[in-house]
Parts: C-alpha cells; structure tokens; sequence
C-alpha cells in the first residue's frame, strides 16, 4: 500500500520495537491491531554488522522481548527454543548467554509470530514531520519513505539505536576503505578472495577483538594489526553485585536521581559496558597468539598506547600515521583496509535531533515512560527508546531493560482506567491468570 493510517508508528523493528509490539499484543490487543512497524532492512537482525558465528551475547537469555515483564508470555526466549526444538539442548549448554546468532534468530520468530502488529521491510523512513492543527497542538505524525510510500499516526515511536561514531580522522578516507563494526559482515563479506589483506583495526573493546579474531578467519593470511589508545586490553569491571544497575529497579531508581548522582553512577558504571572485553575473548586472543608464536607464524601486532592522529589515502593504500603516546613518537602503518571498532556516538542520534528541532524544544526531556515532553495540549506523541542512558541507566541501550521499558510505554498509551498495575505492586504484570503459565 502506498498510504497507511495507523494509531503507532514504530521506525525500525529490531529488539526494542519488537519488545514493544509483544507488550501491545499482551496488554493492548486493540491498539496493537493499529499499529506498524517499518524496518529500513529486508528482515530482522540483530547486530547485523558482527553476527560472527561463535560471538555469544553478554546478556541473560531471561533479559528478552517479554520475561521480565511477563514470564509467562509465548513470546519468551524459552518457548523459542521449545518451539524450534533446542530446549533441552541449550540447557546442556550449561549457560546463560546465548549466541548472537541464536539471539538473531529468536527476534526474528517473534517478528514471524506477531498476530496483530504489522511489519512493512524494505521501508526507510525519508522524513517524519510533526503536524498541528489550527490551536498549534500536535495531533499526529507523518512519514515518508524511499519507495514513496506515506503514514500518518497518532503516535510515533523511535527505536532505531545510536549513530555509529566515525572518528574525524577518517572521515576523508574512501567509503570502502573504512569499515565500521556495524558493517563487518556484509563489507568483509563483498571481498573478493584475492583481495588485498594488511588490515588495521582501530579500538580496544569487544567489537574491536571480535573483528581482530573474525578477520583472521574470514581472510585467511591477512596481516591484521590492532591499535590499541590504551595502554593495554582490559577486561570488562563487573560483578554480581554492580549488576543491578542493569536491572528495571535500577532504571526506576536512576530516574529518580539528581543530575549530579547520575552523572556519578554512569562513570562508576562505564567500565562496565564500554572500553572493554569479556574475559573468554581476551583469554582466547592469547592462547590464539601464544600458538602462533609456538608454530613460528607471524603474530598479531597489538600496538598500545597509540593513536591515530592523519590519514591518507594514496594509489590504492591507505596510510595511517600513528603517535606513540608514551613517546610522542610518530610512525606510518601501510594498510589496505581499516576496520573501526570506535562504537556508537554518544549523543542523541540524528533522527532523533531533527525531530527535536522540528518541534520547536530548545531541550529534549524525557518522562519516566519514555515520552519526550511537548506542550500539555499535544494529543500526538513521541517515544524514544534506546537513547535515554543519561535519564534511565546504563542499561537504557541494551536487551537488559527492553521488555519491562515496552510496558511502560503501553501504559502510558493507555487511557489510566486501562492500564495494568507494576509488578510488585498486589498484582501481576498482565491481567492474565496463573493458568496461562500451564499452558
């Protein structure tokens, strides 16, 4: 169809739009038949860039689209397995994290048993403008996507995540020299075999090692070589007992605080999400170039305390001049592809600005239920989800929070007459009875 009329439009389907579209069919039936989802991919993946076979999640299987708000929910990450006939194998896995792969999969069976909420693919959104009747109040939004097509809605929900960061430094370089990590995959992929292999890899975090391992396999004899801003790899810092900040009582609780606390727990708490690497890869690395120097191959170059401060690119190679920062000493690394493992901006995402700009907000506030809060008048509204770590927690941009934050947003959409109580709160997190956890 070339025109829809909808009560949400939710811009992207991968897990968060996905959490919510789940809690809608649980909660909302109604609103959920009047809803649509568009996703700019052909299908749903998750961490399409680096769905490197053996990658594993760092998240509990119990952290899907719909336990932690609803354990008796079909759509959990158990009934997958039972439904596609793992179960009893993943539990001699003996684990609780997942493959990615596994993980991918599982989004997508939920997307394929959605019964009410529609999914369009192969949809980009172009433009998506508020609209105001005569009074100046919001009343809905419209949208207009690459293959012409148009929406209008009620209400808007943005769940596309952060913009990959580009460091300036390489902005210059030709688009197919530079290979961010959210494009691993399918850029390493399109290489012919005899294509040229001195790869340099920029970071010293989970996805920089991903792709230092990934590439070594992907192209057998490359030369890769891992640039490393920090004195050395480290391991995430996390334990049992900083892992309740990743929790939905967190989330709560840090909303509550004032900026400066905030300010302090999400510096605590970096460590434990960003600028490191899971002791399993880190051990692996190492055994990995502790055998090569065992079977006098070529290790490896991990070159630490370096940055990267120009880059070039000259008759096909792309030379990079790096600054020893112990030394201030400068050298040139010859390469001819650069992989970046610099993560994702910290910033609200563009999408996200030129909305804020269209609506005329100086600031960009969020409410508790992931409302951005405009006029009181305003009948048309706009939800933000994965991008409130300064407002909702560290735990705002990963799986940990996705389905209790759907229901949150589900109950703020519904009249207060409608909406289900908060689990712990004398009753359950769906009106369901026990009886559904039988079946």
């Amino acid at each position: 169809m070339t025109h829809q009329d909808v009560e949400i439009l939710g811009v992207g389907a991968g897990p968060a739009n996905l959490a919510l579209a789940v809690a809608l069919e649980e909660l909302a039936p109604d609103l959920a038949a009047r809803t649509l989802l568009v996703e700019q991919s052909a299908g749903t993946v998750w961490q399409r860039g680096l769905l490197i076979p053996w990658a594993q999640s760092q998240v509990s299987f119990l952290k899907d689209l719909a336990t932690l708000r609803n354990p008796c929910s079909r759509f959990t990450f158990v009934n997958y397995l039972h439904q596609t006939g793992r179960l009893d194998a993943f539990m001699s896995l003996g684990t609780f994290t997942p493959y990615r792969s596994e993980i991918s999969d599982y989004l997508r069976w939920v997307a394929e048993e959605l019964a009410q909420v529609r999914i369009h693919y192969n949809r980009r959104a172009v433009e998506v403008r508020p609209v105001r009747d005569a009074a100046g109040r919001l009343t809905h939004w419209e949208a207009g996507f690459a293959d012409g097509a148009t929406a209008r809605a009620r209400h808007l929900v943005l769940g596309t995540g952060r913009d990959p960061r580009i460091p300036e430094v390489f902005r210059g370089l030709p688009a197919d020299r530079v290979v961010h990590s959210s494009e691993y995959s399918e850029q390493i992929a399109a290489l012919p075999g005899d294509a040229p292999r001195r790869i340099a890899v920029i970071g010293g975090a989970q996805s920089a090692l991903e792709m230092v391992q990934a590439v070594r396999e992907d192209l057998p004899g490359c030369e890769p070589v891992l640039v490393v801003r920090g004195i050395g790899l480290t391991p995430y810092v996390s334990s049992k007992f900083t892992s309740r900040f990743y929790s939905v009582d967190a989330s709560r609780e840090f909303y509550e605080m004032d900026a400066a606390a905030r300010e302090l727990v999400l510096e605590e708490m970096a460590r434990s999400n960003y600028a490191g690497v899971t002791p399993e890869l880190l051990d692996g690395l190492y055994h990995q170039m502790y055998r090569d120097r065992l079977a006098g191959k070529d290790a490896l170059r991990i070159l630490t305390a370096t940055e990267v401060v120009a880059a070039a690119h000259t008759d096909g190679t792309v030379v990079l001049t790096l600054r020893d920062r112990l030394t201030g000493e400068l050298s040139e690394l010859a390469c001819d592809r650069v992989l970046l493992g610099t993560g994702y901006e910290p910033r609200m995402p563009a999408a996200v600005r030129r909305l804020q700009a269209a609506l005329g907000l100086a600031e960009l506030e969020v409410s508790r239920n992931y409302r951005v809060r405009t006029a009181e008048a305003d009948i048309g509204r706009l939800y933000l989800q994965g991008v409130n770590e300064a407002t909702h927690g560290i735990a705002d941009s990963l799986l940990s929070t996705m389905a209790s934050r759907a229901g949150d947003i589900v109950a703020d959409l519904l009249p207060q007459a409608e909406r289900p109580r908060p689990a712990g709160e004398g009753a359950r997190a769906t009106p369901w009875t026990s009886h559904d956890c039988a079946r």
